[in-house]
């Protein structure tokens, strides 16, 4: 089994945007992420691999989660298309290029494109995705070079507001 779970950077400052890369979190948005990464260990969804987006708000995002599932931070692979807008086909392709050894990966990003990458792994996703959503898809496959299109299953999902 193969697994993709998908964050949503969580709520940052609404000023600034002519500066957006530079971007920070607000303070609720921080407690957001704590609360959400305290889920994911609770269930036991943790990543081996996490990939994110270079830009401030997503890192800071992805520190909170590492630092609260016990994952190293200085192994955190980035991916400046994940902050300049990556389609959902090269999003497939970065998924289908993964060592095979890692069998669950986290990947925090921005809107619209988590929600795209979603709606390409899961046969039918309308929900919304507001700040510090994370998404657990799950592929009944061995290699990641066997993920298909809207073949996953969503296995559970987390925003803010629902905590």
């Amino acid at each position: 089994m193969k697994r993709v779970i998908l964050v949503r950077h969580a709520k940052s400052i609404q000023y600034g945007y002519d500066q957006d890369f530079d971007r920070t979190l607000t303070d609720n948005g921080a407690e957001d992420a704590l609360r959400i990464s305290q889920e994911l260990v609770r269930t036991g969804y943790l990543p081996d691999l996490i990939i994110s987006s270079p830009a401030v708000r997503t890192t800071q995002t992805t520190k909170i989660y590492a630092d609260h599932i016990g994952y190293p931070v200085d192994q955190v692979r980035y991916e400046k298309k994940l902050y300049s807008g990556m389609h959902a086909s090269t999003f497939l392709r970065m998924l289908h290029e993964l060592e095979d050894r890692f069998s669950s990966v986290m990947v925090t990003g921005h809107n619209p494109a988590i929600y795209y990458f979603l709606d390409l792994l899961l046969p039918e996703f309308y929900l919304d995705v507001p700040t510090c959503s994370t998404v657990v898809v799950e592929f009944e496959i061995d290699s990641w070079a066997d993920l298909t299109e809207q073949t996953g299953k969503m296995a559970a999902r987390w925003i803010p507001d629902l905590l």
